[in-house]
């Protein structure tokens, strides 16, 4: 009686790594990162050879002399007397800030702007089809220029608030609009939970996300009635209980108040001022990558049937409610991946600050300190490790936003 038996296994041999394909692949890409690490070695050692040849060495202890300029924007503490590597911190605040304002402004236009673009009012659909055009055709240096020299040429200076005979006055006695920036109220606490301003704002955020979190327990509580019992329990006053009456206690209980700018000599003193040139730039890039977020959102919107709006329809659904609650969360995934680029390009395009005197990262590390110390090399990789770290964060958080959102199969 014969039995069959699985033929023996054969020795690897050094040929298989090219002619067996469980091994190619691997071989080359192996090959592949070794002649990478080759290349990138050889062009290190080559750069530091140079640079003893020339006398020079790659050193950061510049970062810790008197950076010797002021800068008039900043989110933190700082004096002429300050560190370089303080003032490249006062910049990559200002880069972060602006960007930030951006991103939310600009996806607000973006949405707003594709969802009428779509409007069965022709005059409507036309002029964002007009807004579209205009704004992404044309560079957005020329928008930041524009938008700066309108603001200081439109808007009036300190000294037309002065004395009886002034020619502009507060908004409602709170804010002021001059050709130098906009000045607004700035909160403080009188009796904080902490001896640090720094630590209290931290105590009020983490008082909003418990309450985002207590919020998105109610929701998902409330789907699950639905699921049970086919009707949703009503929850807006909860959850604006929720929102609300934690965060009132705690302004209570840490004695909001609020510092009101006035004219004080040939300035306007006291609250927050938010400078001219943030402004320009916020608001250049807000409308500028607006108009392709308007695109992105467009061709999201299109790429859902039509059925879906019909069937929402003959439920008895409105346009608002069927656009909100069954086409654009949808689109959603067809929006969100080029959305991601638009971010990344705020981001970027935020170095062109430095034409309007807005000094964040690039006009400071890159710009005044590189001037004054001549480190170009050290200045310069320092600016790309942060622009390098800024878009992978962007990337990183959006893809996680953008998998929890995508078509789940089965």
């Amino acid at each position: 009686m014969s039995t069959l038996t699985d033929p023996p296994n054969a020795g690897f041999r050094l040929s298989m790594l090219f002619n067996d394909t469980r091994y190619r692949s691997l071989t080359f890409q192996v090959i592949a990162a070794i002649v990478l690490a080759l290349c990138i070695w050889y062009l290190g050692n080559n750069l530091i050879q140079n640079l003893r040849a020339a006398g020079l060495n790659i050193s950061y202890s510049f970062l810790g002399d008197p950076a010797g300029y002021d800068i008039n924007q900043r989110l933190v503490e700082y004096d002429s007397q300050s560190s370089h590597a303080r003032a490249a911190l006062v910049g990559v605040l200002n880069t972060l800030l602006v960007a930030f304002l951006a991103c939310i402004t600009a996806t607000v236009f973006g949405v707003i702007a594709g969802v009428l673009r779509l409007s069965n009012n022709w005059l409507v659909s036309k002029l964002m089809a007009v807004y579209v055009e205009i704004f992404r055709n044309i560079p957005v240096l020329i928008w930041i220029i524009i938008i700066f020299t309108i603001m200081t040429a439109v808007m009036p200076g300190p000294r037309a608030f002065r004395g009886d005979n002034a020619t502009s006055s507060m908004v409602l006695d709170l804010f002021a609009f001059t050709n130098r920036g906009v000045y607004v109220p700035m909160p403080w606490f009188e009796s904080g939970l902490f001896a640090s301003a720094f630590m209290n704002w931290m105590a009020v955020l983490a008082g909003l996300v418990a309450s985002w979190f207590v919020s998105g327990r109610v929701t998902n509580w409330a789907n699950l009635k639905q699921e049970e019992t086919g009707e949703r329990p009503k929850t807006l006053l909860i959850k604006l209980a929720i929102w609300f009456v934690p965060f009132a206690l705690l302004m209570l209980i840490m004695g909001l108040s609020w510092e009101v700018p006035a004219l004080k000599g040939f300035n306007f003193k006291g609250g927050i001022k938010i400078g001219g040139p943030l402004i320009a730039l916020w608001f250049a890039l807000s409308i500028y990558t607006g108009a392709f977020i308007a695109e992105n959102v467009r061709a999201g919107i299109q790429a859902i049937s039509k059925g879906q709006t019909e069937a929402a329809a003959a439920l008895g659904l409105r346009q608002g409610r069927i656009m909100n609650l069954v086409v654009l969360p949808q689109a959603l995934r067809v929006i969100i991946p080029p959305l991601i680029s638009q971010y990344l390009n705020i981001t970027k395009n935020s170095s062109l600050a430095i034409a309007v005197g807005y000094a964040d990262i690039t006009a400071t590390l890159g710009g005044i300190t590189l001037n004054q110390t001549g480190r170009a090399i050290e200045c310069v990789l320092l600016l790309m490790l942060f622009y390098l770290t800024a878009s992978l964060t962007i990337s990183t958080v959006m893809n996680i936003y953008n998998s929890s959102v995508k078509l789940k199969e089965r």
